[in-house]
């Protein structure tokens, strides 16, 4: 179901002239429009989602209760990088009806035209929804909304309370000489000069000594052990005791130690971390924008985020009604500690220029980690 359903007027409109000027039988129409007409159906009957792996909109217990109440499949795609969000979106237009866009994304979703506006009164739960990220400018434009608030969380500092008994308290533990080859970071550009940035007292999406930035990230060759591409990846490494300390997302510390039982802490350093949250968009042309509708309704539903949260252990809700709903725990002490949430930088929009820069910075970090 690439990008043959937003073909569907076009193509039978196409057959229909064709009947007119070349005298095609009744039959041979209907041969034509046959499968078209199946993809309208098969449209109609699922939801399609573009998203990380294992990120939320995948539970199999969750879509279960969706089809159950709305009589919807939920089939699902996956991407490893906003980046190659934004390409899926390009390449394959017509084709999705719900997408996990990164605020500090988003924009450039509806820049690109990749996306389209959402119909809010479809979102019975809307307005419950916390204004500083329901109202992010973010998340609209041109006065319309092209994504609706979803999750926040943080990436911060995540370490093993076996080796560290009190949590790091600073960000320059990370180039620590006793931690040679204890250390991991994610293998992503923006991440990385964002901590490059933080660590050296810079506005982290918009550092002004990238220089520097640079020398600082290179200072960490000695004491990197690995870098990172995926939860389960993170996961699978510190089990095996590849490394001690980690730049991790919040959600995925809970989820390693409430699901995984690892000895996983988690701390928001002095200098700071980074601060995001992630919207839900429709697709350009989405095949079924009603069932989209229906499933980001699901989605910011609070009696599945603490199912999702306590279960299986998620990022903070950007539903008011949600987060009060949730039982005391790591999760919810972690998400309303004020005096760590104002340590925090939140992820903005980049330029072009900025996300190459970044990009060719980090690939010279890389090389040089690599020797």
């Amino acid at each position: 179901m690439t990008g043959k359903m937003r073909g569907l007027n076009a193509g039978l409109g196409t057959v229909s002239r064709r009947k007119f000027v070349a005298g095609a039988s009744a039959l041979a129409l209907g041969a034509g429009v046959a499968p078209f007409v199946s993809r309208l159906a098969m449209a109609a009957g699922e939801v399609k989602v573009l998203n990380w792996q294992g990120y939320g909109t995948d539970e199999k217990w969750a879509l279960e209760i969706f089809k159950k109440a709305t009589g919807l499949d939920v089939v699902h795609d996956y991407y490893n990088s906003e980046s190659e969000m934004i390409t899926k979106l390009q390449t394959n237009p017509g084709t999705y009806d719900v997408i996990v866009t990164n605020s500090a994304w988003n924009d450039r979703a509806s820049e690109l035209g990749v996306i389209q506006p959402i119909d809010t009164a479809q979102i019975s739960h809307y307005g419950d929804l916390n204004p500083a990220f329901r109202d992010s400018p973010l998340l609209e434009a041109d006065g319309k909304v092209y994504g609706v608030s979803w999750v926040w969380g943080i990436t911060a500092i995540g370490y093993s309370t076996e080796v560290f008994k009190e949590a790091p308290k600073s960000l320059e533990t990370l180039w620590d000489s006793k931690l040679a080859k204890r250390v991991s970071f994610r293998d992503d550009a923006i991440e990385a000069v964002s901590f490059g940035a933080i660590a050296t007292g810079q506005d982290m999406n918009h550092p002004k000594d990238l220089a520097k930035v640079k020398e600082k990230l290179l200072a960490l060759k000695p004491n990197i052990a690995m870098l990172w591409t995926s939860e389960d990846e993170w996961n699978k490494s510190f089990q095996a005791k590849t490394f001690d300390i980690s730049v991790y997302w919040s959600g995925s510390a809970l989820r390693s130690k409430n699901n995984f039982k690892l000895p996983v802490g988690f701390v928001v350093p002095d200098e700071g971390a980074v601060g995001w949250f992630d919207g839900l968009a429709i697709g350009k042309d989405a095949p079924n924008a009603e069932g989209a509708h229906k499933f980001i309704d699901f989605m910011i539903d609070p009696t599945f985020y603490v199912e999702w949260a306590t279960k299986i252990g998620a990022p903070a809700s950007a539903n008011n009604a949600a987060m009060a709903a949730m039982p005391e725990g790591d999760d919810k002490t972690l998400y309303s500690d004020q005096a760590a949430i104002k340590r925090l930088q939140f992820m903005a929009p980049l330029t072009d220029k900025e996300r190459q820069d970044f990009s060719d910075l980090w690939t010279e970090v890389k090389t040089e980690f690599a020797k």
